[in-house]
């Protein structure tokens, strides 16, 4: 890379020998990226690495180097979701144990990060882009940021421009306020390889959608079409809550860092299929292509037909319109059976600002609790990592969790089902797909039979 002057003098260590360390892991990581030279960052960073895991005592000592040498961020930082929450997320004697063995070095961890620049001790979340997060970027801001769901949902819907940075790399462009310039950062590198027609009957799931992207384009660029024939043409509550999961998805599934999609996402709106590379290639996703998807997952509960002992809703964390939509479908279907609380214990995960806020609701949270109802600020995929919870059957709606862990994707209907009734009383024999109006296509449900 090309260096200024400055920057040549730092990594020679006119800042002392730990800011030279620190630029020299920035410039190494350009260089092998092939990275022109070194841009200004428009907006603080995220960081992706929130657990105090054991065997990454390297990493904790050298936050005490760069500590002692008085250095942080210069823009306070927002980082993912702790890996366990002990009063929301069940956990037996054997699971807490294997917990804290894990994570033993969490409290020294999360001290460390209040000391770089941390903006406090609830800016713990996956997705705090979102407005209660207090780190949204604006249009055009150039980040360093390395949380895979959020790197895409700032590409995407936010229109700022972040590599899929790595760990740790993302802090030390946070400290030098720049990044390399590469990638994504590019507009030569923001083209998009592939044009992809949604030519669904119905309005897709959205984790469904976006595990067929992912698995199809990998790390490529996608322009969709036809998607905003279901969604429309404004960013909506309920629209960034579909880009979100869909671009949590793609970006785990496959590693998707940007998607347009045409008439709806503001770099869409602006440039058009003028985006697209010459020999682009196309791809169609259609009822079939989301049917094989779903019949592909592979099942990695012990026993595939144990009854589930937990059910993980929101990862990436849930927004707090999600929230509400979320208890409002668990309540309408608990009316419908007759019943007043979930038969299943039910996570649902979100940002400790957001569980915040909604709690100020006091007749939505009395609500929520009084169906048997729980909510985690916790990262659901650290706490499925954990080597006994991972054991456990547990079923989520979220692909990413699906994607990581031994947790069992479902649909929507099936998921419902499993809450309510408990009964593993949703699908029998061969799965088959058919359309069920307002859930998205498809889904694996037969008149209420057993699941398979």
């Amino acid at each position: 890379m090309i260096l200024t002057d400055e920057e040549q003098a730092m990594l020679d260590g006119s800042q002392g020998p730990v800011m030279a360390k620190i630029m020299k892991t920035v410039v190494t990581f350009g260089d092998t990226f092939g990275a022109e030279r070194l841009v200004p960052l428009d907006h603080a960073v995220h960081l992706v690495t929130s657990f105090g895991m054991i065997g990454l005592d390297p990493v904790f000592d050298m936050m005490d180097e760069i500590i002692a040498a008085g250095i942080r961020t210069p823009e306070p930082f927002t980082c993912d979701p702790r890996p366990y929450d002990f009063e929301a997320l069940p956990y037996d004697d054997d699971i807490k144990e294997s917990v804290l063995k894990l994570y033993a070095n969490q409290d020294r961890y999360e001290a460390q990060l209040l000391k770089l620049g941390l903006k406090d001790a609830d800016s713990f979340s996956c997705a705090s882009y979102l407005p209660e997060g207090g780190n949204t970027p604006k249009k055009g801001d150039v980040l360093a940021w390395a949380e895979s769901s959020a790197a895409v949902f700032a590409n995407s819907v936010l229109s700022a421009k972040t590599n899929r940075n790595s760990g740790v790399v993302e802090l030390f462009c946070g400290i030098l306020q720049k990044a390399p310039l590469f990638g994504l950062l590019t507009d030569e590198g923001r083209k998009a390889d592939w044009l992809v027609e949604v030519k669904t009957s119905e309005k897709p799931n959205p984790q469904l959608l976006g595990s067929a992207l992912g698995i199809k384009v990998v790390g490529d660029v996608p322009y969709l079409v036809g998607l905003d024939k279901f969604l429309g043409t404004e960013i909506t509550d309920n629209v960034r809550d579909f880009l979100k999961d869909m671009g949590a998805a793609s970006a785990s599934n496959g590693a998707v860092g940007l998607y347009y999609v045409e008439n709806l996402t503001p770099a869409a709106k602006d440039l058009g299929r003028s985006v697209l590379k010459e020999g682009y290639q196309t791809y169609v996703i259609d009822d079939a292509v989301l049917a094989q998807t779903y019949q592909n997952y592979p099942i990695l509960w012990k026993d595939p037909d144990a009854q589930p002992t937990l059910a993980i809703i929101g990862c990436p964390h849930l927004s707090l319109s999600q929230i509400y939509s979320t208890v409002d479908r668990i309540d309408a279907e608990l009316k419908k059976a007759g019943r007043q609380q979930v038969r299943l214990k039910t996570v649902l995960t979100s940002a400790p600002k957001i569980i915040a806020k909604f709690k100020e609701d006091k007749d939505a949270y009395a609500r929520l609790l009084s169906l048997g109802l729980h909510l985690s600020h916790a990262c659901s995929l650290m706490h499925m990592n954990n080597p006994v919870a991972a054991q456990y059957p547990v079923l989520t709606n979220s692909n990413k969790l699906r994607t990581y862990t031994t947790a069992r994707f479902f649909m929507e209907p099936d998921v419902l089902h499993q809450i309510v009734y408990g009964d593993n009383a949703s699908n029998e024999g061969q799965m088959e797909v058919k359309a069920v109006p307002g859930h998205g296509l498809p889904i694996t449900i037969a008149d209420h039979r057993p699941i398979k």
